[in-house]
């Protein structure tokens, strides 16, 4: 019997589709502070979620499931239809996977106990971000968030399992669709980039070890409200015309956070004279991205300190965000700081 080895095909007929997400996870366990394959399966399970809501928000459309419905969650926002359903994909994955103790959701108001004591995780999300945007054909996406629980296994599950600083995740990430779907995360060992191919229902490695530039000329910011910015601010984004840098704001926190995270900018979401404690949620929202993007080389404040060391003291707290490239969020901060000093 005549035995052949095999070699890689050079005939370039059959070109290669790459590495698959399941692959990638388990080729990169080692890399898991607790590499005993509950992340691993965690991760897969918020994939197969991501999956499911792709294939809901491209068919919005045909199946009526698009635009309001009709109720408002703890955030006194009013619910899109999509959001529920999103919700409830991300809960049902979540709940069977059986890693998960408890999920904090945007769109609930309180911690969601699975009542499972031997799971050794909790999640934050916030399952469809920019929902708003469906409606209009615009790129929205899925923010979460993964903390290992602090209390015993086989106990029941407390709020400091969920209220912890963002310093202690163990996985983040996020999901953009798009033109394209892309699934974006990090174990704390680099950041790498997955789209999805809907023909193969695979997500493919696309974007390895992901390096936000140290400098951008893009700035996301709603300037609508610019009479509510601080003076600082205010200045900032004066210099930013003065440079012609390019103004950028989707209006999606995914999609403009992604954008600049590829090609250099900032993405601004300060306090206002109106919201003195900023918009966006710090446990499902601003944690997230803000891992990602120091793992990329980028940097995350809420103008005056580090996204990832804020004490959580309520479910649902608010944050303000600058977020991007680290020399531009520098300067940001440098220039609100000549302008408190000049006050005063």
């Amino acid at each position: 019997m005549k035995i052949k080895h095999y070699t890689p095909d050079q005939s370039g007929l059959a070109y290669s589709v790459g590495v698959t997400l399941d692959r990638f996870i388990k080729i990169k366990q080692e890399d898991f502070p607790f590499a005993s394959g509950e992340l691993s399966q965690l991760l897969r399970d918020i994939a197969l979620a991501s999956k499911i809501v792709n294939r809901e928000t491209n068919r919005a459309g045909l199946a009526n499931i698009g635009g309001a419905f009709g109720q408002t969650n703890v955030q006194g926002e009013e619910q899109q239809k999509l959001d529920v359903i999103a919700n409830i994909r991300f809960m049902r994955a979540l709940s069977k996977g059986g890693e998960v103790s408890a999920i904090v959701s945007e769109e609930d108001d309180e911690v969601i106990d699975l009542q499972n004591k031997s799971g050794k995780y909790v999640v934050a999300i916030d399952p469809l971000d920019g929902s708003s945007n469906i409606d209009v054909n615009i790129s929205i996406g899925t923010i979460f968030s993964i903390y290992r629980r602090v209390t015993p296994i086989g106990s029941p599950i407390q709020i400091e399992d969920v209220m912890q600083p963002g310093c202690n995740q163990v996985a983040s990430g996020y999901v953009l669709y798009g033109s394209s779907t892309m699934m974006v995360y990090t174990t704390g060992h680099g950041v790498n980039g997955f789209t999805y191919e809907p023909s193969l229902g695979e997500f493919f490695l696309s974007h390895p070890d992901m390096k936000a530039p140290r400098d951008g000329k893009i700035y996301s910011i709603n300037e609508g409200t610019f009479n509510h910015f601080d003076k600082g601010l205010k200045s900032y984004i004066e210099e930013c015309k003065n440079r012609e840098y390019s103004a950028r704001y989707i209006g999606s926190l995914v999609a403009d956070f992604h954008r600049n995270l590829l090609k250099g900018g900032i993405y601004i979401y300060p306090a206002t004279s109106k919201a003195p404690n900023g918009k966006l949620r710090l446990l499902y929202e601003a944690n997230a991205l803000a891992f990602i993007a120091e793992q990329a080389g980028a940097k995350a404040t809420d103008g005056k300190q580090r996204i990832l060391e804020i004490e959580p003291t309520s479910l649902h707290q608010r944050t303000p965000l600058y977020i991007g490239s680290s020399k531009m969020v520098d300067e940001v901060e440098r220039f609100q700081k000549v302008k408190v000093h000049s006050v005063i």
